[in-house]
């Protein structure tokens, strides 16, 4: 009887340990980018970045003063990762509201990052819109609460400068680089 105690607990613990799955500290996914999730916290953002510098804006006490309160990360070797902005300003249990990525290293689970094309994203995914704006073009894809943004520098000349185009998809060139791109929650 011991003995099936026994292998009953060893089985019971080696079937825990191998159906966990460790997260990727870089999948970007609609419930996650990272190791950050819809549900993460400001103040739990020490846990998910150990080893990187978290740059959180000033306190002066006042969150209506127009300033900056995003939360910006940058590896331990300087290069940004990503910029945060929770949904309130400088209240450590808020949640996190969106999240720009600036670093290649993040990649959706179809592999698209800040070095993909416009003919990336397209293949990858359905585009829900695309809003022309004073510098740039934002691509938004809905199945990942995505929009990417690219430089109005990547169109041709006709479209780069008249905010009331309504600019297609076929109009955006294949080789068009991501500038970054955010995900909502």
């Amino acid at each position: 009887m011991k003995n099936l105690l026994l292998i009953l607990i060893v089985t019971l613990t080696v079937a825990s340990c191998s159906s966990e799955k460790k997260q990727n500290p870089f999948l970007i996914t609609k419930q996650n980018v990272g190791l950050l999730t819809d549900s993460t916290q400001i103040k739990d953002l020490d846990l998910a970045f150990p080893n990187d510098s978290i740059v959180k804006p000033s306190v002066r006490g006042d969150e209506f003063s127009g300033q900056n309160t995003d939360i910006d990360i940058f590896s331990n070797d300087g290069k940004q990762l990503l910029s945060l902005t929770p949904q309130q300003a400088l209240d450590s249990t808020s949640v996190i509201e969106s999240i720009r990525v600036y670093s290649e290293k993040y990649k959706t689970e179809k592999s698209i990052s800040t070095l993909s094309t416009f003919k990336d994203i397209k293949d990858a995914y359905k585009i829900s819109s695309i809003n022309n704006l004073i510098n740039s073009v934002v691509i938004s894809v809905n199945d990942i609460n995505a929009s990417f943004t690219i430089d109005k520098k990547e169109l041709p000349a006709n479209l780069r400068f008249d905010m009331t185009l309504n600019i297609e998809a076929v109009q955006i060139p294949d080789n068009a680089k991501i500038k970054y791109f955010i995900v909502h929650w």
